[in-house]
């Protein structure tokens, strides 16, 4: 084999040389892997098995030098050149398609300064990772609730979770990071260093380089938090969505609590005459002093005759990882999302109306409070933007492979985000994206920011060599 085929950047295909790619190899200190190798399969695995698509390539780096080393050659051979974290986005988008991957799970380490309360991440390391670490010393930060997310796909993205109304977005805790740009630099970017490169990956996806480490600023918290999962009846919807509504007008930013309308699943904890009957469910995370956590679930205890109530005390890590097998890896996901300002009953009828709907067993509406923290800075405080918004909500669908009503599911998605969008504040996270979302998506998302965005991309990455996200092209 004298040559190999790869995608092009801007061509459809480029011829590589084999001993080009041998020679690359024999500078990294981590490896190289081609289909057929031992560990292919696991370092292409997606968590979305709708994606379809497959790199020709993957390079697993060991450090900050050996992603630089690639970046060059990806960029000198003209070759498309994917990131994956986790790979655990809705769209896939850390696939380059018949292209060169980095994938950087051998970057995982984790160093936690309690005294100064800070996170040195690598930046192929997944929520646990970081959220087991931090709270050895009883210390969080805003992160996912899926324990198995890539840290620097998530956060670069914006981030929420949780610890969101504290502390705001998960971008909104950075302190620093280390950061391999288009040009094979290897970059710090602080708010005094580099400082508009720092801005512009507070929120601005993987558009402007490979982040390798991350300084994230840390809270006490935990380690044991109030939580869990409390559902009542769908016929309940209107009575539960109103105690939601004055729920989260009230309540303190230690707690934060998701509604999701769905099909009650066949566990041991849900009684069996109610298994696949659909519910109003929250999903609830109480973070302060345990002392005052039933004064601040009053609200839902109030509701009364639950379906069922897993509402108690428990580790924080718990906590983050309860969900996990809500959303297992090789099940095809399809969702349509957005961001809301407030929770209006028109828009609460609506949410009852496209449930109602619903023809899919696994399908979820739901609707995540994260108003607080976030609100009270100023729009351009990192490119994440969005300040106004209280709330992210949407239409999810999920279903096994081979599902012969999968485009049943994916109508009713498209059709139930059609209708919620009348809702919005005109944007949308942008990890919840798909290729689907067209740019004039992305640039209201970005509102005010996107000049600027546009103008740090064409300083740091000119050719769109990092293209493979939701992306901003410097064109």
């Amino acid at each position: 084999m004298n040559t190999i085929l790869l995608t092009g950047r801007e061509a459809p295909e480029v011829a590589l040389p084999w001993p080009d790619l041998v020679a690359l190899e024999s500078t990294l200190r981590g490896s190289v892997l081609m289909p057929g190798d031992a560990g292919w399969d696991d370092a292409v695995r997606l968590w979305n098995g709708l994606v379809t698509k497959h790199p020709r390539c993957v390079v697993q780096p060991a450090d900050a030098h050996d992603v630089a080393r690639t970046v060059d050659f990806a960029r000198e051979h003209g070759l498309l050149l994917g990131v994956k974290c986790g790979g655990h986005n809705i769209g896939g988008s850390a696939v380059p398609d018949g292209g060169i991957m980095l994938d950087l799970s051998r970057l995982r380490s984790v160093k936690v300064d309690p005294v100064r309360r800070l996170a040195h991440v690598g930046g192929g390391c997944l929520l646990q990772h970081v959220d087991r670490a931090a709270q050895e010393h009883g210390l969080a930060t805003t992160l996912g609730f899926i324990s198995e997310v890539g840290v620097g796909g998530l956060t670069l993205g914006g981030g929420f979770g949780y610890l969101a109304r504290r502390f705001g977005w998960a971008v909104d805790n950075f302190e620093e990071v280390e950061i391999v740009t288009a040009d094979g630099q290897v970059r710090t970017a602080n708010r005094a260093e580099n400082a508009d490169l720092f801005w512009a990956v507070r929120g601005g996806g993987g558009n402007f380089g490979v982040v390798t480490r991350l300084v994230l600023r840390l809270h006490p918290v935990g380690p044991t938090v109030l939580g869990g999962l409390v559902a009542w009846p769908f016929d309940r919807a209107e009575e539960v969505m109103t105690g939601f509504r004055q729920l989260t007008d009230t309540a303190p930013r230690e707690l934060t609590a998701f509604m999701v309308v769905m099909n009650a699943p066949p566990a041991p904890f849900v009684p069996p005459a109610w298994h696949g009957r659909r519910v109003v469910a929250m999903t609830v995370c109480y973070s302060g002093d345990l002392a005052r956590s039933e004064q601040a679930v009053a609200p839902l205890r109030g509701l009364g005759e639950p379906v069922f109530d897993l509402l108690q005390e428990w580790p924080y890590t718990q906590q983050q990882s309860y969900l996990d097998d809500a959303e297992p890896k090789g099940h095809h996901y399809y969702w349509r999302t957005e961001f809301a300002a407030g929770l209006g009953e028109e828009l609460l009828s609506t949410v009852r109306d496209v449930s109602a709907a619903c023809p899919v067993p696994m399908g979820q509406v739901v609707v995540a409070h994260v108003g607080g923290a976030l609100n009270e800075r100023a729009w351009d405080d990192g490119a994440v933007g969005n300040r106004d918004v209280r709330y992210v909500f949407g239409a999810a669908a999920a279903w096994e492979p081979e599902d012969p009503r999968a485009d049943d599911y994916i109508a009713w998605t498209r059709d139930s985000g059609d209708r919620l969008r009348a809702f919005s504040t005109g944007a949308s996270y942008v990890n919840f994206q798909t290729p689907e979302d067209d740019l004039s998506r992305l640039r209201t998302t970005y509102g005010a920011n996107w000049e600027r965005l546009v103008e740090v991309k064409r300083r740091y990455d000119p050719v769109n060599l990092f293209r493979t996200n939701r992306n901003i092209s410097p064109l």
